[in-house]
Order: structure tokens, then C-alpha cells, then sequence
């Protein structure tokens, strides 16, 4: 089987790129795959919560890589996840689109969160390996409460787009509480994430399945929003 490698990109700051790479890295460490977690950010969060992350947790590891130098991940790798920095756009999106087959756009349901994703992504689609079918793309909404007038206009921001959108998360200390010590959603007690194991079932699905019948047919969003 080839390596599979998700890129999580957005160019604004803040978007939930890092809570999303680190917890679906934990997803398919716990399945027993071999996972990179590459931080190609600055800030190096990813690089920071992996050295909080419990050795007796499944493995994840990384490597040498940064804005300016996009090496491949070591031999015998069978996932990598990618943490991009904010404003990542030209020569470094496509360098690292090289490396990647799948792209996962986080978007949070503010008015310049949506203006800057939709700059992002219609320059994405102009990119060779788009074109060319090379890399898949999903999005994903981020901090979402449905009762909202915002969440109302994000959706309608998504159904602009002949894009798969996975799901709709929803803002919990869960996440804060777990990457403070290194951990994801997946090591936690069933018990404690029940409500978010439901937002994620379509990630995890998209992300097994390879995507392939979602990108084709551009479906509607993903579970939809609940505004019960």
C-alpha cells in the first residue's frame, strides 16, 4: 500500500489546523500505522505536543522538516499528517502538495475566516496536483455551534463549493484538555467523548475509505448541521 499523507491547510491563523493534524494522527496511531506527524509551522505546536505525548500511547513520530525544507518522511512511513503555518500559499503550498494525497481544510464560521479560505481555496484548485486529481480535498467546520446565525452562513459558505465537507466540530474543552498533555480525543474514555466520536465518524470514514466517491460526486455537507 502507498503513503497515505494529509495536509491540513488554511492560511488564516487559528483555524484549528494543529487540534485537527495532532487528533487524526492519534486516530491512525491507534489503528497500528506507522504516523508522521510533520510540523511545517514556526510555532512548532505539533513538535510541542508531541514532546508532552505519554510513551506508553501509541507511537507517533516526526522528522526534520520546516517552511524551507520540505523533505520526505523516512522509509517505511505509512501515514503522514502535515501541520501547515498560516499564510501558506505558492512555491511552499506546492512543494508540499508533492508530498501530500490528501488536503483537509479547517474553516471556523467567522466572516474572515470564510473570506480568507475562499481566496485559499480557489487558488488551490488552480494547482497541478488538484488538477490533475493527484491529491483529493475535503473541508471541515471548526468551533461550530449550530444554534448560531454564524453557523447558518458557514453552511451556506460550504454549499458554495463542489467540495466534500466531512463534518461540523463542535468548540469543547476536550480538545483543550487533551492536547495539554499530549493526547488526542482517541486516548480518552469512550465515555468522555461520545458526542464528538459522532462529528468524527465521517472524518474517520473519508479517511479510510480514500474519499475517492465524495470528491466525484459533490455531495452535500457531511451529516449537515443539527439546528435542534
Amino acid at each position: 500500500m502507498s503513503m497515505q499523507a494529509f495536509l491540513v491547510a488554511n492560511p488564516k491563523g487559528g483555524a484549528g489546523k494543529s487540534t485537527l493534524a495532532t487528533n487524526l494522527a492519534g486516530y491512525l496511531a491507534r489503528r497500528g500505522h506507522r504516523v508522521m506527524l510533520g510540523d511545517i509551522d514556526r510555532q512548532q505546536s505539533a513538535r510541542e505536543w508531541l514532546a508532552l505525548r505519554p510513551a506508553s500511547l501509541p507511537r507517533i513520530d516526526t522528522w526534520e522538516i520546516g517552511p524551507d525544507h520540505i523533505a520526505r518522511p523516512p522509509a517505511g512511513t505509512s501515514h503522514v499528517v502535515l501541520d501547515t503555518p498560516a499564510g501558506l500559499h505558492g512555491k511552499a503550498l506546492e512543494k508540499v502538495l508533492k508530498l501530500s494525497t490528501r488536503v483537509i481544510v479547517p474553516v471556523q464560521p467567522a466572516l474572515f475566516d470564510m473570506l480568507a479560505t475562499r481566496h485559499f481555496l480557489e487558488a488551490l484548485r488552480e494547482l497541478k496536483a488538484i488538477r490533475k486529481g493527484r491529491a483529493q480535498v475535503a473541508v471541515i467546520g471548526m468551533r461550530v455551534d449550530a444554534r448560531t446565525r454564524a453557523a447558518a452562513e458557514l453552511e451556506r459558505f460550504f454549499a458554495s463549493f463542489e467540495l466534500p465537507v466531512l463534518a461540523y466540530l463542535r468548540d469543547t474543552q476536550n480538545y483543550v484538555q487533551a492536547s495539554a498533555q499530549g493526547l488526542t480525543l482517541f486516548d480518552l474514555p469512550p465515555s468522555r467523548w461520545e458526542r464528538d466520536r459522532q462529528q468524527w465518524q465521517p472524518i474517520l470514514d473519508w479517511v479510510e475509505t480514500g474519499g475517492g466517491g465524495l470528491m466525484q460526486t459533490g455531495l452535500a455537507p457531511a451529516g449537515g448541521l443539527n439546528h435542534n
